[in-house]
């Protein structure tokens, strides 16, 4: 039997920077992080990597989080010296759309006015003649807020890759990405040299005779069992967030969606290799030949195919220098939620081809690969969700036990904010005001609630 003043399950991206918050920022010495997997290898490194502080919710809360998360990653990235390739390039939001470019300045309104930066706006070539593109490299000196192109002849002069029915681009500027496996490798390191201890294993269940945390037992690889005396319990299992909750009493409203991405040469030079994170904000159908269409049609198997498809496929370039690869993700199976994540993940066969076919749609230079499909490597991992989408972080089921979990599609950028308010929740430290817009007890709040209602079922943040 050993004594822990705080164990953490989970050893991804959430668990990593809880330790290194605890340990490095409050000297919290004797900290237990337990996965029975190597870290960060479950889905923390199946992320496209990204960032953004492009949030345009019914409240502040995820800009101010993500904010404060990119001011800790850069703080980092200057501590160690660019370890891990932070870069600004952005992220654009394109559409073919009139509907969707007139909400593209609605939004971009309430984003700004939430603390994501200043707004410019191009409506002729002439204006967009002040337009600074990202550098390929590093985050000092780029604009923040966005630059909203609505004309389509300055559309065409600044990205001649995308599509030329493309009538609005939004750029939001503070957002990029780096090296999650860099990133959490740091944390990790430095959290070991101030304590931390990693222990492989898998949490048998949470010790609560009396209903508070007095201990965990932990089952080792080779058979064996420990029991650790402690007063803290950290869930950070991502996937097994709501199994793992189970053991503290808690039960988290979470469901987990199959994401995947591949990755593919772009030897041919279609995309921009400067550019930052594109994403067609437009729902579509994937172009068939007639006869294929009539094929796919008659087959309930395949006549999904035919029908449409959702918003949101995105790609970035992947690498510097003479690297032309590019990395491709369509979330087209969102609808399917599993409550208990499969692994290996389900296969899916079609999406390589599926994805550039629907990529075509923003830059119709990738139809060039379709007659031959080049070779693409697959993966993926779960979005591990609240309903409207925004982490868990606070105290969650018997006295002593915390979550830091639903970290969807955002945990890399979310994980330096969220670990710091959770630490600060159980050293008793300050705390931000954003604090309650992600603790569990949130749906308890009437006015929370309302706050959701009132911004529609179907949008979330």
């Amino acid at each position: 039997m050993t004594t822990a003043d705080v164990v953490i399950c989970g050893a991804g991206i959430a668990g990593i920077a809880v330790a290194h918050a605890l340990a490095v920022t409050h000297g919290v010495r004797n900290v237990l992080l337990v996965d029975a997997r190597a870290p960060l290898t479950l889905t923390s490194d199946k992320s496209t990597e990204a960032y953004r502080n492009w949030w345009p919710g019914p409240d502040d809360a995820m800009v101010q989080l993500i904010n404060r998360s990119i001011d800790l990653l850069e703080q980092w990235s200057d501590a160690s010296d660019d370890r891990f390739g932070l870069n600004r390039r952005g992220y654009l939001y394109a559409t073919r759309d009139e509907t969707t470019a007139e909400r593209f300045v609605a939004d971009a309104a309430r984003a700004s006015a939430q603390g994501a930066g200043s707004v410019r706006t191009y409506r002729s070539v002439t204006e967009a003649a002040a337009y600074e593109r990202s550098p390929h490299r590093g985050f000092r000196g780029v604009p923040d807020g966005a630059d909203l192109f609505l004309d389509r002849d300055a559309i065409r002069r600044h990205f001649p890759w995308m599509h030329t029915d493309i009538v609005a681009v939004l750029h939001a500027r503070r957002c990029g990405w780096f090296s999650g496996q860099q990133l959490g490798m740091y944390l990790l390191e430095e959290a070991k040299a101030a304590g931390v201890q990693l222990v492989s294993g898998h949490v048998l269940r949470v010790l609560q005779p009396s209903g508070v945390v007095e201990g965990v037992e932990i089952a080792h690889p080779d058979g064996t069992s420990v029991r650790i005396v402690t007063p803290v319990f950290v869930n950070a299992a991502g996937p097994y967030a709501a199994q793992v909750g189970e053991l503290a009493g808690a039960v988290l409203p979470l469901f987990s969606e199959a994401h995947y991405k591949i990755a593919m040469e772009d030897t041919a030079g279609v995309i921009d290799r400067d550019t930052g994170l594109v994403i067609l904000d437009d729902a579509q159908q994937l172009e068939w030949s007639d006869e294929e269409r009539d094929e796919l049609a008659t087959d309930d198997a395949t006549r999904w195919l035919t029908e449409p498809m959702p918003a949101g496929i995105h790609l970035r370039p992947e690498g510097y220098g003479a690297s032309r690869t590019v990395l491709m993700l369509w979330d087209y199976h969102s609808a399917h939620h599993f409550s208990v994540p499969e692994f290996p993940m389900p296969d899916d066969a079609l999406y390589p081809e599926l994805v550039l076919r629907g990529m075509t749609s923003l830059a119709p230079g990738l139809a060039a690969y379709l007659d031959r499909l080049p070779p693409a490597y697959v993966d993926g991992g779960y979005y591990t969700k609240t309903a409207e989408n925004r982490p868990l972080v606070g105290p969650s089921g018997v006295r002593g036990a915390y979550v830091c979990a639903a970290f969807s599609g955002f945990g890399l950028m979310a994980a330096p904010a969220c670990a710091e308010l959770l630490a600060a929740q159980i050293v008793g430290a300050a705390r931000p005001d954003y604090e309650h817009a992600f603790l569990p007890t949130r749906y308890d709040d009437p006015a929370y609630v309302a706050l959701l209602a009132n911004w529609g079922s179907t949008r979330q943040l």
